[in-house]
């Protein structure tokens, strides 16, 4: 008898109920894209019906979706009125890169003083040849993709050293605030060139493993960052 029991709780686990929690899911994910790809406005005001039809997901999943959303404060709900969401602005710049800066300092000094050295290495030598197209061709779409990947690489990699599950998932949904502060950012040949300066300062630090120098480094990159982002520099 215990077989069949076995067989019938597998195909419980494939229920409808469990394929509606995949659909919140991929709902989840093509609001967001959505959103950076610029189909969904940022600060726009929508019906769930009208989102519902942009991102191809259907409605009963995608409420599912706008409640997590809306937990890590993407958008707003309005109850029988509509989905408002969230508009960049002076406010989420600020506490964007508080929260990076909170928690990178802290992980900096860990990567620095035990972080692999030939991750390390790896990052720096990447930078410096992107650095060196940059400055000989300029900008286009390659420089821009390696760019973003090696931004991404990089600060995860800082991350990652810390070893700790609840601040990898909190950063990933931090990243989600970080690209929508970057959908108005114009990049410029100068200021890719200062941001992969300021990268390699933090590597090279790193790379001594000088702690304070790291998170001196890492500081100034975010103020910096943050200057940009408003469109102060």
């Amino acid at each position: 008898m215990e077989g069949p029991q076995v067989a019938g709780k597998a195909k419980t686990d494939s229920s409808p109920l469990v394929a509606t929690a995949r659909m919140s899911d991929v709902a989840y994910e093509r609001i967001l894209e959505g959103l950076f790809d610029r189909r969904v406005p940022a600060g726009a005001f929508i019906s769930q019906n009208e989102l519902s039809a942009i991102v191809d997901v259907p409605v009963a999943p995608l409420r599912d979706a706008l409640r997590v959303l809306e937990a890590e404060g993407i958008l707003t709900i309005h109850p029988r009125s509509g989905i408002q969401f969230v508009r960049p602005g002076l406010e989420l710049t600020r506490a964007t890169y508080q929260f990076r800066s909170i928690v990178e300092r802290a992980a900096i000094r860990v990567f620095a003083e035990q972080g692999d050295e030939a991750v390390m290495n790896a990052l720096e030598i990447r930078h410096s040849r992107l650095l060196r197209r940059v400055e000989r061709d300029g900008l286009g779409k390659e420089q821009l993709e390696e760019m973003d990947a090696l931004e991404g690489e990089l600060h995860g990699a800082v991350i990652a050293a810390l070893r700790n599950p609840l601040i990898d998932s909190t950063y990933r949904r931090m990243h989600n605030y970080l690209r929508l502060l970057r959908l108005d950012r114009k990049i410029t040949t100068p200021i890719m060139v200062r941001t992969l300066k300021e990268h390699l300062d933090i590597l090279e630090a790193c790379g001594t493993r000088n702690a304070d120098a790291a998170e001196a480094k890492l500081q100034a990159h975010f103020q910096a960052a943050m200057q940009r982002s408003l469109g102060l520099v």
